[in-house]
């Protein structure tokens, strides 16, 4: 597997219309990198294809990507240690993890949101009760006009967490709160999402390189 800033240059060179955003997905990769640094984790929020998008990058950070992730030795003789053979093979079948939550999962808590406090809150208030400084929100918007996703970003900067938006070509409102803006150089929403998932793959393939030796 490539080194990190190989596997930027690869998504580059496959999709050469993304060459306008190498900076911006650099600094998204920065972002989230020195938030796992830190000891923090990555949110992530979005509706439609981007709520799908939003599960997909949790499924691939908190378990093997490219890479097996065998755990530490240490953590795998404590699981011998407590569940002598079944602690042994739970220990060879697990994988190290990025802690990412897809905040478009928590279907009971949501719908509670909805009804009780208002359907433009269903992520905010996620972020209010599990962010912490030092934690990013990964917004992803086509429009960049979601008003609940909008809302997730200025609760997670009001925490001092950093903003990570997805969107197309303009932007939209989320831009004003975000530190980095990654803008798919479209504005079809089918366009855009294509556009989102090879960037996301690769930023999620720059940090497990990062993180991860094996």
């Amino acid at each position: 597997m490539p080194a990190v800033h190989g596997i930027l240059d690869e998504l580059l060179e496959r999709r050469p219309d993304l060459k306008c955003m190498a900076a911006e997905i650099k600094n998204a990769f920065a972002l989230t990198a020195d938030a796992y640094q830190n000891g923090c984790k990555l949110l992530l929020c979005g509706n439609g294809g981007s709520a799908a998008d939003a599960e997909h990058i949790a499924g691939e950070l908190m378990k093997g990507f490219l890479k097996k992730r065998p755990l530490d030795s240490a953590l795998k003789q404590r699981l011998a240690e407590i569940g002598g053979a079944l602690g042994e093979n739970i220990a060879n079948m697990l994988q190290k993890g990025l802690p990412a939550v897809s905040l478009v999962s928590q279907t009971a808590l949501g719908t509670a949101v909805v009804n009780d406090i208002g359907g433009e809150m269903i992520f905010a208030q996620q972020i209010n009760a599990l962010g912490k400084q030092g934690d990013v929100l990964w917004a992803l918007s086509t429009s960049g006009n979601s008003p609940n996703v909008v809302a997730a970003a200025i609760a997670a900067k009001a925490l001092d967490m950093h903003v990570v938006a997805l969107t197309g070509a303009g932007g939209g409102k989320l831009k004003s709160y975000a530190d980095t803006v990654l803008k798919a150089p479209y504005t079809g929403t089918h366009l855009i999402q294509e556009a989102h998932l090879p960037i996301y793959h690769a930023l999620c393939a720059m940090l497990e390189a990062k993180f991860f030796t094996e």
